[in-house]
This record gives C-alpha cells, sequence and structure tokens, in this order.
C-alpha cells in the first residue's frame, strides 16, 4: 500500500460485501477513484447460498463476491485485502490506517463492515451457526422445510419468531430458555398454531456424525430437532471509527434490544461529515439485495456530494484566476523578472533534467532554469502571466525547453514525475490549499529528484496582520511534517530560516525573514 500523498482516491470502501462492492460499482461507473478494502470475513460465509436474491438464487456466498469484485474492476475500482485499524480526518478528508501500519488518503468514506452476530452461550451453538442454527427464515427456511425445527428464545421477539418458523414446518418446538414466561394469550396462540413448548433450561445442543440431532435440556432429556433459529445480538462492526467520534447506537424492537448500528439517513450518511455507512452495520434485518440497494443509493449520495464540492471548488477557482489576471494586467510587470534568489543558490549544483515551476508568474525562475539545460514543466493559473511569461522565455531564446500549463492547484495538479519540483513564495490571494498541494509536489518527485520549498516565516512590517486574518505562515519544521513524507524515502537537505533584504512600498530598505525546506526522495 501506497502513501497518503500518493494515494488519495475519491472514496474508501471498508467492507467488500454486497452494500460495498455495490457502492464501489455506482461510484466506479461514475468514473470516481474508488478502493474498496475487505478483511475477508464475510459474515454469510458458513451459509450454503444467497437466496431471494433474482437471478442469484443460490449462489454460494463467496462465489457472488467474487463475480462482484470482477464487476467493479472492470470500472477501475480497486480491491485490496486489507484489515483497518483506525480512520482519522485530515485537511483533504480522512486517513485511513491498516492493520500493517500502512495508510491511504480518501475524500469521503463509505462504510459496510456488517455486523458480528453474538450469540447465546450454549454449548455447541456457535459451531452450528449457519449450518442448522439459523436466523433468518427467508434466507434458510425453505433449506429445512418440514424437519423438526425449534427456536432457541432469548427475549421477547422470540415468540413471533416462533410463529413465523411455524410457516416452514409443522413440527416446531419453541425452547423458552432465557425469554419471559408467557402470558395466557401468546400460550393460546402457539397451542393454536401447534407449536410445542419447552421451559426446562436449554443445556446444549446434541451433534452425531456432524448434524444437529436435538436441544440437551438441563433435565437431561434431548427433544429432537434437526435445526434451530437463534436470534443473535448484532453488533456494528465500527471499532475503527472510534477517532472520529463515530459510534454505534443500540436498536430495538419489541421492546427489547437486538443490537447495535451505525445511525444513518435515508441517503446512508452518517452524523460524521463525508462518512456514509451502509448495509447491515446499519440495519441488521438488510438481505443482501436489501444491503446491495443501500450501497448503491449510498455511492450516488457521496458521488452527488463530491460533485457540489467540486461545482464550488471551480467557481473559486476561476474567481482566483480572474483576481491574478486582473493583477498582472495593472502594469507591465509586477516581479522583477530574475529567479528566486534561494532557488539559484540551492539549484545551480544541481545537473539538469526535468524541473517542475509550481506559480511560475512571469517566469523568472523557469527561463532561468531553462538557461541552464532544464526542461521545465511551468505551472500558473493567470492566463496573463503565462503569456507574459511565454515572451520572456521567448525573448531569451529557450522557448523550446519549457512547456507552459495553466492550472489552479487546488484544482488540477501537472502529470508526470520530475528531478526537481520547485515552490517558491506559493501563496494565492484567495483561499489555498497549501500543505494539500505541496504533498502533491513531493509525489511528483522522481526518486534521486529533489523539492524546494521557499516561503515566508513571517508578514514584513508594512503589512497589516489583521488585515490576514488567521493567516498561519509555517515554520520549516511544520512544513516538512505537513508534507507526510513515508519513513526512510526522504533525507532533509535544508530547513532553516534566513534573512533578506526587500524594498518596502516607500522605496526604503527592509529586512524580513523566509525559510527554505529542500527535501531529496531517495533513489530506489
Amino acid at each position: 500500500m501506497t502513501s497518503p500523498a500518493a494515494s488519495a482516491y475519491d472514496v474508501v470502501v471498508i467492507g467488500g460485501g454486497a452494500a460495498g462492492l455495490s457502492g464501489a460499482l455506482a461510484l466506479g461507473r461514475a468514473r470516481r477513484r474508488v478502493l474498496v478494502l475487505d478483511d475477508g470475513t464475510p459474515r454469510n460465509a458458513p451459509a450454503d447460498g444467497v437466496h431471494t436474491l433474482l437471478g442469484h438464487e443460490g449462489v454460494a456466498p463467496l462465489a457472488l463476491l467474487a463475480t462482484g469484485r470482477e464487476e467493479v474492476a472492470r470500472y477501475g475500482v480497486e480491491t485490496v485485502s486489507a484489515a483497518v485499524a483506525g480512520a482519522e480526518r485530515t485537511p483533504e478528508g480522512f486517513r485511513v490506517v491498516l492493520a500493517d501500519g500502512t495508510s491511504v488518503g480518501a475524500r469521503r468514506l463509505l462504510v459496510t463492515t456488517g455486523l458480528t452476530d453474538v450469540l447465546p452461550d450454549v454449548p455447541g451453538l456457535a459451531d452450528r451457526w449457519g449450518r442448522e442454527v439459523l436466523h433468518c427464515p427467508y434466507c434458510h427456511g425453505w433449506e429445512v422445510r418440514d424437519l423438526p425445527l425449534g427456536v432457541l428464545g432469548t427475549g421477547p421477539l422470540s415468540f413471533h419468531q416462533a410463529l413465523m418458523w411455524r410457516q416452514w414446518s409443522d413440527d416446531l418446538t419453541l425452547f423458552l430458555h432465557a425469554m419471559p414466561e408467557l402470558t395466557d394469550e401468546q400460550a393460546e396462540q402457539l397451542d393454536a398454531r401447534g407449536v410445542t413448548v419447552v421451559r426446562e433450561r436449554v443445556a446444549r445442543l446434541a451433534v452425531a456424525d456432524d448434524r444437529l440431532t436435538g436441544v440437551a435440556l438441563a433435565d437431561g432429556r434431548v427433544v429432537p430437532v434437526e435445526a434451530l433459529a437463534v436470534t443473535p445480538l448484532f453488533t456494528a462492526r465500527t471499532g475503527f471509527l472510534d477517532g472520529l467520534g463515530l459510534v454505534p447506537v443500540e436498536r430495538e424492537r419489541g421492546g427489547q434490544v437486538v443490537g447495535t448500528v451505525l445511525p444513518v439517513d435515508e441517503t446512508g450518511a452518517t452524523p460524521v461529515p463525508g462518512v456514509w455507512a451502509a448495509g447491515n452495520v446499519t440495519n441488521p434485518s438488510a438481505q443482501v439485495v436489501g444491503a446491495a440497494d443501500a450501497g448503491v443509493r449510498a455511492g450516488a449520495a457521496i458521488n452527488a456530494d463530491l460533485t457540489a464540492e467540486e461545482t464550488a471548488a471551480a467557481v473559486a477557482a476561476r474567481r482566483a484566476a480572474r483576481e491574478w489576471d486582473e493583477r498582472y494586467a495593472q502594469s507591465e510587470r509586477v516581479w522583477s523578472g530574475e529567479p528566486n534568489t534561494e532557488l539559484v543558490r540551492h539549484v545551480t549544483a544541481l545537473p539538469p533534467g526535468r524541473a517542475l515551476d509550481l506559480g511560475c508568474g512571469e517566469g523568472g525562475d523557469a527561463v532561468w532554469l531553462a538557461s541552464r539545460g532544464w526542461r521545465v514543466t511551468a505551472v500558473d493559473v493567470s492566463r496573463v502571466a503565462l503569456g507574459r511569461a511565454a515572451r520572456h522565455a521567448a525573448d531569451a531564446g529557450v522557448a523550446d525547453r519549457i512547456d507552459w500549463q495553466r492550472h489552479d492547484l487546488a484544482t488540477s495538479f501537472p502529470a508526470g514525475s520530475h528531478d526537481l519540483v520547485s515552490a517558491q513564495f506559493l501563496y494565492s490571494l484567495t483561499d489555498m490549499p497549501r500543505e494539500r498541494i505541496l504533498r502533491s509536489a513531493a509525489a511528483a518527485v522522481a526518486p534521486g529528484g529533489v523539492l524546494l520549498i521557499e516561503g515566508h516565516a513571517g508578514l514584513p512590517h508594512w503589512e497589516d496582520a489583521d488585515a490576514h486574518g488567521d493567516i498561519h505562515l509555517p515554520t520549516p519544521d511544520e512544513v516538512v511534517a505537513s508534507l507526510r513524507l513515508p519513513a526512510g524515502e526522504w533525507e532533509v537537505l535544508v530547513s532553516e530560516e534566513h534573512e533578506r533584504t526587500q524594498l518596502a512600498p516607500d522605496g526604503t530598505p527592509a529586512v524580513r525573514t523566509d525559510n527554505t525546506v529542500m527535501l531529496r526522495r531517495l533513489p530506489r
């Protein structure tokens, strides 16, 4: 698994069952970049087949999931066998930590981890779960029709469960075990339906030749049954979400707590913004077809949410470009035309290769690099600045060595890897996700290449700090930490503050402090 900086998905789906794969299918068809993480422990794995799923009646659970993985792969969805240990919020969305310590980034999460069936503490019960010990009559009733059946009482709902299972067999026994004593009305209904009631507490299950043969009671009697229905406690599998403050709530039915679920709205959205959930983790009674439907609906809702975010970002990008164009149009030249001093200082000794200049402005740095033999991709948001920079390059005779590209780095990033990525005073007139952009810059550095970041350590004395609101100018160490570089893959060459002289608006020289960070990606 790669690092978050190199692997940011639109959506990470946690859980690869029917809900998760269906959600991934909807998102993949919407051209989203999707990763499905699955720990390989589907709840229905012990079952002989999936039922009441039109077109797939009786299909083996694992075969259905294998087909699903093949289908989502056709739309670019990646599926990885991995357990998730935790999740935390980041400026870009979320960081999902895997059990092996690696992590991956996501803009949105879809949780489809299902639930754990907590069974009553009856010896032999867990060993037969999913075989002759059953829960859902619609899933398994047909396969045990007309056999001697039992219902293990665990609470008030077991009465209703007995009436339901009577549809599949006229030889049915309700073992009261841990449930309350029947009311007169309940006893009458069961008697009318021919359901035998056993009040003696259950001691264990009787098994012969690897088949359930009966229920052994505390008094030593054995009541013959060939299948036993039980209502487990359905516990949502969500421990890894604790870091997001997303915790399950109790679900009651008929006055009995039947388990825990993640609270969601009709689209699958949880109370934590950016996190959706679907399937049995939100609805214990959902069968495969219902879980799949919930997954599709959640996937569509996530796509709509991402679309709204992208539209807002596009509008902001257009406004930012307009503001920069207006600024550059106010004068024939905004910057000096000379390369940044720290770029010259740190790059002069490097052998020329491929360079990426982020926020190139009027092209001073790009032209200098090209004149020293570099092949340069120079990026800016302003068409006015790029046009001016291209003319500068032509005048300098290096136009053929520079590829000028227009990008708002908050919404798009140039492709390719580079031997040098330079971000000199990368700031904006509007809000800009500088940390995220710099992480993308690090990801664009080729093995053996260099990332050079230059920034301000503080505002000059002639600027009003109050006018800049809560702006934070990070220290070099904070810049390095914000890149979240994988351990053992980078070395820090420079991390320092330094002073330089700059002319104030009134023309007088003034000293201000900047900082430089230079890192090298280690060769593979």
